[in-house]
């Protein structure tokens, strides 16, 4: 029993460092990746920095919608720092190593980000839902106090359950390559590392993208799948093509979103490959982001008018 235990210990003790590989394999385009990097990291601050003032200085712009919207932006501003500031100095300095504490925070901290980020893509798809199917309750559904509560639940249910399951990762016993074939510390291929028995770590990996993937997906499906319906019944035609195309928009990201994360969480071990992972985790993590303003807000005419009087001051 105590042989079991003291590797937990030695883990947690030892100056273990790991090396993140990146886009190693790419040698001879480390500076355009991180110029590439750095300009789409911009492009994310400065869109979802920009969604997130309007939201907050517009009287216009305080009801449901722009609230939860607000919380989204600033939510993508810290999902993406989680993980691209890391990336874009390995690039720049190609000095790749990473302790075992700070590649732990790190996927402590990614975790939860995408964890808020599918509960919260949940809560805006049924304030949605409310908002179309039952127009005439809600102000009373969707009053202040409720809104945030949904949005702290959003920020908080995931941080028990994300930080340990890191502690349950990084717990495991790391004897052998300390190479990461990632850009960042990612669940699968640190547990690819481990030379312990990861069983329950897979399984409790499954429970969670479950949990914060799977059912606020079916939640949104089954709200989108609603507010279709209503749609289709409208008289207009007119009125029909603009929904449709908001609602399309709005479920291109969920799927995009959600299918890349379920798809590389859920995957059988036998069928992972480390280069198909590197994209998929590039599209939820970086290109989800940088989109999500041009398709959620960019097309609203009350944020454009919003943005034009902001910059008229």
């Amino acid at each position: 029993m105590h042989h079991q235990e003291k590797p937990r210990e030695d883990n947690l003790t030892e100056p273990m460092e790991f090396v993140l590989l990146g886009f190693a394999d790419m040698p001879h385009l480390q500076w355009f990746l991180f110029g590439l990097f750095l300009i789409i990291y911009i492009i994310i601050l400065m869109s979802n920095g920009t969604i997130f003032l309007i939201t907050k200085m517009d009287p216009a712009l305080q009801n449901p919608m722009y609230f939860f919207l607000s919380n989204f932006s600033f939510l993508e501003i810290c999902y993406v720092s989680a993980t691209l500031p890391k990336m874009l100095m390995n690039l720049g300095t190609q000095r790749k190593r990473i302790s075992l504490v700070a590649c732990a925070t790190q996927m402590c901290f990614a975790l939860m980000f995408g964890g808020t980020e599918c509960l919260l893509l949940a809560v805006m798809a049924y304030d949605r839902y409310v908002a179309i199917c039952n127009p005439l309750h809600y102000p009373l559904v969707m009053n202040h106090r409720v809104c945030t509560q949904l949005v702290t639940g959003s920020w908080t249910i995931g941080i028990p359950v994300m930080t340990e399951l890191t502690y349950q990762i990084f717990s495991l016993p790391f004897c052998g390559s300390k190479q990461i074939n990632h850009f960042f510390c990612d669940i699968l291929p640190i547990l690819r590392l481990a030379c312990g028995d990861t069983f329950v770590n897979e399984m409790l990996v499954y429970i969670v993208v479950v949990l914060f993937g799977m059912i606020p997906f079916l939640l949104i499906f089954g709200s989108y799948s609603k507010i279709i319906s209503i749609i289709l019944r409208l008289p207009s035609a007119t009125s029909r093509a603009k929904a449709f195309s908001t609602c399309s928009s709005h479920l291109m990201v969920v799927v995009v979103f959600f299918g890349s994360a379920i798809v590389t969480y859920l995957r059988p071990n036998t069928r992972h490959s480390d280069r198909t992972d590197k994209v998929n985790s590039l599209f939820y993590t970086i290109l989800i982001p940088m989109f999500n303003p041009m398709i959620y807000s960019l097309r609203n005419k009350d944020l454009i008018m919003a943005l034009r009087k902001l910059l008229c001051k």
